[in-house]
């Protein structure tokens, strides 16, 4: 069953639509594919929510933490002669 369609025009840099041209070109599809498919994986994203678990953790951890370092400091402590 083929859904309903409605054409659109919109405006981005000429060097995005050079880009998305040129994407469509090297995979054989169309500009409206190469957009529609952004638009299902934008919708796909939106839909993805975190677990209660995972949200929970998350929430745990300041949002300001350089984690790569806090790591660093561990290990320096850790082994610290």
């Amino acid at each position: 069953m083929e859904q309903e369609t409605t054409k659109i025009t919109i405006r981005l840099p000429k060097q995005d639509v050079e880009f998305a041209k040129a994407y469509a070109k090297a995979h054989g599809i169309s500009m409206t594919e190469v957009i529609d498919r952004h638009l299902r994986q934008l919708r796909a994203l939106e839909r993805h929510t975190p677990s209660a678990e995972l949200d929970a953790i998350t929430r745990l951890l300041p949002a300001d933490l350089d984690a790569e370092q806090a790591y660093c400091d561990h290990l320096a402590e850790k082994y610290r002669s």
